[in-house]
Parts: structure tokens; C-alpha cells; sequence
């Protein structure tokens, strides 16, 4: 590889939802460990993703998933 195609890549990324801290994934051997930061988000806690992107994904299907059960709640009233 050349000086020219190398790129740093980050150990650690924070995950923003909606003007939302989700919390944080760092890097291990296996990929990316993600530690929440917000108790919506705690379901996440721990687990292992093979990317930032992908557990990224898992945190946007949190948020909707909740914003989904808040509305139909809401349309039952």
C-alpha cells in the first residue's frame, strides 16, 4: 500500500441518533463493541458488530422500532 492509499482509521466512534448520543463503539480483535449511552439504547450494550456502520444500523432500528411502539400508543388512545 502507498503513503498515498494509506488512511488512519479510528479505534472509537461516537453513534449519533437524531441529535442523540447512542453511545460508542470501539474497536477490538473481533470488530466493534458498542457501549451505550443512553438507556434507550441499552439493548445494544455489549454486543460485537463487524462494523461502526453496521451497529450504527442497530441503534437507527432501536430508535425506530421505540418511535414506532410511541405512536401506535398514542393512536390508541
Amino acid at each position: 500500500m502507498s503513503q498515498g492509499q494509506f488512511r488512519a482509521q479510528s479505534n472509537a466512534y461516537i453513534i449519533e441518533i437524531h441529535d442523540r448520543a447512542a453511545g460508542i463503539v470501539t474497536r477490538d480483535a473481533r470488530g466493534f463493541r458498542f457501549f451505550s449511552s443512553e438507556r434507550l439504547f441499552d439493548s445494544l450494550e455489549g454486543r460485537q458488530f463487524r462494523s461502526a456502520r453496521e451497529a450504527e444500523r442497530a441503534a437507527r432500528a432501536v430508535y425506530s422500532e421505540r418511535s414506532r411502539r410511541a405512536n401506535s400508543q398514542l393512536a390508541a388512545h
